[in-house]
């Protein structure tokens, strides 16, 4: 069976829809666990939101500390071997 084959993708569309029916009814039915979820999901997206504000911000210097820059003629840092 291919990954496009409809006996495949019905059963598995079928079990999708079937979590997702369960779950909007779960939604509907447990006020607290609605409200975890939002406030869960907020602090998810603010997160989110400050790691790439931060990166956007701080992004080139912590790229500078570990790519550097130009000619490298050899190991930096370490001591050369000698020829054989």
């Amino acid at each position: 069976m291919e990954l496009g084959d409809p006996q495949l993708l019905s059963p598995l569309l079928g079990s999708v829809l079937g979590v997702c029916a369960d779950f909007g009814r779960d939604w509907e039915s447990n006020d607290l666990r609605a409200a975890i979820f939002k406030l869960l999901l907020a602090w998810l997206l603010l997160s989110l939101t400050a790691i790439q504000l931060a990166w956007r911000s701080y992004g080139p210097t912590v790229n500078g500390l570990y790519y550097r820059q130009g000619e490298c003629p050899g190991r930096a840092g370490a001591p050369q071997l000698p020829d054989p």
